[in-house]
């Protein structure tokens, strides 16, 4: 665990009470209120959900074992690298390009395929090309049933990220002056700058362990950072194993064993909590989890928080193993369009802090 880390219960909720309204505003000001953590963990998902989880995570190791021949054609340099296949373009906060992970990047809205709708946002807001550069997919002879897979398990990550906005919604407007109702759930459900990222940590390579194990930053994989979207759905982390079960296209089930838990019991996703305790946060693999980000902050006057997190990595010397880490994002955004505030647009905001942060 890093320096200073804590194990903290994190909040739990049902999928039936999201969707029957059952949730009280209490156990939302504890997810995400000014002393929270901002994340919940929601439990009791479709059935249909672990397998979707399972073979998505899978997809990132295959996708990331493609030779760099091929890795280069799922590239889109237009949208900054923030579409498709992106790996070695992110700087880390010591200044080095991230080599360490890949990123698969998706517009995962539906809406987002209608060309038309595409040009016109472009032409709107032409220097938003993250935001409306057209997907990029494998072939489907290359990486079957990778789209659709990607497809599926985001829209069912959105759909219940609506159902936590709704939950947002109903406290907000018990408590907020001229809060519109039903505002966040609108935004989940409409926005066509819904962003999904697919990440691969690598196994660290031989000289990893000595060379920054030792260093004082425990965020390597992943800078301390703040989501500037709504509500952020994340998977639990799958490891696997890629010595033991190459990821070869060649596997036409696109499957690899999962891990029963990371080799590395310090690695993971971590928050700095509201009193500045850097907190441990383990998701089930059967759950999915929310963390509020900037936007949300924003949009809720402050009631709810943005969470300060990062990902450590795999430090752990591990034998004759070369374990991956995978995992899939979901960021609910609003449109470009949409008003954060009362004088600000989502446009404007994503700016505003793109330039703070670079």
């Amino acid at each position: 665990m890093a320096a200073g880390a804590v194990n903290e219960n994190t909040v739990t909720v049902s999928l039936t009470d999201l969707r029957q309204g059952n949730v009280k505003f209490s156990t939302l000001e504890e997810a995400f209120g000014p002393s929270s953590l901002g994340i919940i963990i929601v439990k009791d998902l479709p059935l249909r959900f672990n397998h979707l989880r399972h073979k998505m995570l899978s997809y990132s190791s295959f996708l990331a074992g493609l030779s760099s021949a091929q890795l280069a054609t799922l590239e889109s340099p237009i949208s900054k690298w923030l579409v498709g296949w992106s790996c070695g373009k992110e700087t880390l906060k010591n200044g080095r390009y991230d080599t360490l992970k890949g990123s698969y990047y998706v517009n995962c809205s539906p809406a987002f395929e209608d060309a038309a709708l595409r040009g016109s946002i472009s032409e709107k807001y032409p220097s938003f090309s993250e935001y409306t550069a057209p997907n990029v997919w494998p072939p489907e002879e290359l990486l079957s049933g990778f789209e659709d897979t990607f497809r599926e398990l985001c829209n069912l990550i959105t759909e219940i990220a609506a159902l936590v906005a709704k939950a947002c919604d109903g406290y907000s407007v018990a408590h907020i002056d001229g809060y519109p109702h039903g505002y966040l759930e609108h935004v989940v459900k409409t926005s066509v700058s819904t962003k999904a990222r697919l990440l691969h940590y690598y196994p660290p390579p031989e000289s990893y362990d000595a060379t920054d194990a030792t260093a004082s930053e425990d965020d390597d994989w992943c800078a301390t950072h703040l989501d500037h979207g709504c509500l952020t759905g994340l998977t639990s982390a799958m490891f696997v194993d890629e010595a033991a079960n190459p990821p070869s296209i060649s596997n036409q089930h696109f499957t690899l064993p999962e891990l029963d838990s990371s080799p590395d019991p310090k690695s993971g996703l971590y928050i700095h909590s509201r009193a500045g305790v850097v907190t441990k946060v383990n998701i089930p693999r059967d759950c999915l989890a929310f963390q509020t980000g900037e936007a949300l902050e924003v949009i809720t006057k402050g009631r709810f928080k943005a969470v300060p997190h990062f990902v450590r990595g795999l430090r752990q010397q591990m034998g004759d193993r070369k374990v991956a880490r995978n995992t899939l994002a979901v960021f609910t955004q609003p449109n470009l369009w949409e008003m954060v505030d009362e004088k600000r647009d989502f446009a404007t905001f994503a700016k505003e802090i793109v330039e703070r942060n670079h």
